[in-house]
């Protein structure tokens, strides 16, 4: 059980999406502003797997970006992400 608990999965600090038309795709270019679904006070979504597992709040690590977790599903439920198919 040890050796499995040490693989490496994928977690992603999803800051928002949007649908567009594909025109407006196409009319994109450097300086283009994309507007998201989601209001600027709304936490990021954490996602393991590309399955929602909780919430969180952006940070500074250093020179790097991190996520403060706000709230997380229990173990049971993160660990269940990683089976199911990616969405």
């Amino acid at each position: 059980m040890n050796r499995l608990l040490q693989i490496r999965v994928p977690v992603i600090a999803r800051l928002a999406q949007t649908r567009m038309a594909l025109a407006d795709v196409r009319r994109m270019a450097t300086g283009s502003i994309v507007r998201l679904d989601k209001p600027v006070e709304e936490p990021l979504d954490l996602m393991i797997n590309n399955h929602v597992v909780g919430t969180g709040t952006a940070v500074r690590v250093g020179e790097n970006f991190g996520l403060r977790v706000e709230s997380v599903g229990d173990a049971r439920t993160r660990l269940m992400s990683i089976s199911q198919p990616n969405a």
